[in-house]
């Protein structure tokens, strides 16, 4: 089957259930609402959260999920496309690498290993940015290695190469550039190769990277004389070294997690070793050795810092799915067989994503979503009145309910400690210290909620049930929705 029809199926793929669940929180409600209040705001260049200036990653997802929300609508598919588009990106990337070097049945098998792996698949329909990056690096170091295929440097693939970790950057920062030399710095080396990885670093190739990646980053600095320091030094070096973040788990978390998520195919992990073993004097060994160093380059890399999140190896699930496509290609039964078990395994994924209301029979919670009470919210509310968001940051309600004006948020922001958690409260925090004057504005202490309350209009408070002893001594409160995550309480903005 030719690039041109098993590509556009791979595509429809990923695309088919990409609107049919809510949200998820935190972090696709977040990033969502990044991208909209951007579109609201008209402002294309700096992310916005709750209406501050918020740093955490670059801006390539929002740049695309704010196109698709300016075509489509806002709504959870156009949240969706930047991780779709980097899936995307990974798959043509490695079918087209992998029919080059090794003919069209391991690559087509090879993809067919990455679509139907629970892992490429849930994370492609995850709207945060692991995929998207993951996307990127792969299609940068299979343009690099095409670039180097010759005597003499391709021209086209390497400019090709620079301009996708340019890309990568704006994906999600400073790896974009790291892993690809981590992964073909090593590999070239190991093959004495030593004078292509120099033409690499071809000048026009360097320039292409700066006309794309650098202005983004210029202009942040530029307009918010704090941003180099927070974004480069504290997300990236003191976020790798320090331990005070969340998701801390061991040093062999990765090295477990990688074969359980790519499941069943990874049980051709030992027949793809064997390959790789066979074929070290083979036609294939340079390849073999690449994805096999690729896999340990990143896996190794994101195993250092004690804050590990699933999707941090993304970037090594592609030469991942090549090793065990290799191996599966050369066994036409026990491809037969996998293959039908991958596919039992992704229609239930499907069925589970899709379908919430299933997981509820079947005794699993759902996760949270404020989508039910955006619906009463946005049906009542009246221009003027104000929304109080208490101890808690709804990152979706915004995005269902359709604000155009930032809620309140009401919370403990003199802690001491509260620069040393990694969480919503500090995502706020550290966001107002680019904007002090709107951060004054928009969070705002809990001992002022009775305050808040005296409106001349109506007053919303969206709170968890287990905080509405805060609001004991708030009079004249009614509740419009409730459920067992959310309370959504009005409040008549009388005092007495």
């Amino acid at each position: 089957m030719s690039a041109r029809r098993i590509l556009p199926l791979f595509a429809l793929w990923l695309l088919a259930t990409l609107g049919l669940r809510p949200l998820l929180l935190p972090d696709e409600g977040r990033y969502a609402n990044v991208a909209r209040d951007m579109l609201l705001h008209g402002d294309a260049l700096t992310p916005l959260l709750n209406g501050l200036p918020f740093f955490h990653k670059p801006p390539l997802m929002y740049w695309l999920d704010m196109a698709a929300m300016s075509v489509l609508g806002v709504n959870p598919f156009s949240a969706r496309v930047g991780p779709v588009v980097g899936a995307s990106v990974m798959g043509a990337a490695l079918f087209l690498a992998a029919r080059r070097w090794h003919g069209p049945r391991v690559a087509l098998i090879s993809l067919l290993v990455l679509a139907t792996c629970p892992f490429f698949f849930i994370a492609s329909q995850y709207a945060n940015l692991d995929m998207l990056v993951g996307g990127m690096i792969t299609a940068t170091v299979l343009a690099f290695v095409r670039a180097v295929d010759e005597p003499r440097p391709a021209l086209r693939w390497l400019l090709a190469g620079w301009a996708l970790a340019a890309l990568s950057v704006l994906a999600k920062g400073l790896i974009g550039f790291v892993l690809p030399a981590l992964i073909l710095g090593p590999w070239l080396l190991a093959q004495g190769r030593w004078r292509e990885l120099l033409r690499l670093l071809h000048p026009f190739g360097l320039l292409l990277f700066a006309l794309i990646a650098l202005p983004w980053f210029v202009l942040m600095q530029q307009r918010y004389p704090g941003f180099f320091d927070y974004f480069v030094i504290e997300q990236h070096f003191r976020r790798f070294a320090q331990t005070n973040f969340n998701n801390v788990h061991p040093g062999w978390f990765y090295v477990v997690l990688l074969p359980a998520l790519t499941l069943p195919w990874s049980l051709w992990l030992p027949a793809a070793a064997r390959n790789a073993w066979r074929d070290r004097v083979g036609p294939d060994r340079a390849r073999l050795a690449l994805y096999a160093w690729w896999v340990v380059a990143v896996v190794g890399f994101f195993s250092l810092p004690s804050s590990k999140l699933v999707g941090y190896v993304l970037p090594a699930l592609a030469p991942w799915c090549l090793l065990l496509g290799f191996a599966v290609a050369r066994s036409e039964r026990a491809a037969r067989w996998t293959l039908g078990a991958a596919a039992f395994a992704s229609v239930s994924i499907v069925l589970l994503l899709a379908n919430p209301a299933l997981l509820e029979r079947l005794k699993i919670k759902p996760p949270a979503s404020s989508k039910a009470a955006a619906a009463v919210l946005a049906v009542q509310l009246k221009p003027g009145e104000r929304i109080v968001f208490v101890d808690e940051m709804f990152y979706d309600l915004p995005f269902y309910a359709g604000l155009t004006v930032a809620p309140l948020i009401a919370s403990d922001w003199a802690s001491p400690e509260l620069p040393l958690r990694d969480n919503w409260r500090k995502e706020l925090y550290d966001a107002a210290r680019f904007d002090p004057a709107r951060g004054r504005e928009l969070l705002v202490p809990l001992d002022r909620l009775a305050e808040l309350a005296c409106h001349t209009r109506p007053v919303w408070f969206v709170l968890k049930p287990a905080n509405a002893a805060r609001l004991a001594g708030v009079p004249g409160l009614a509740a419009a929705y409730a459920d067992r995550d959310l309370l959504l309480l009005r409040g008549s903005g009388a005092c007495r």
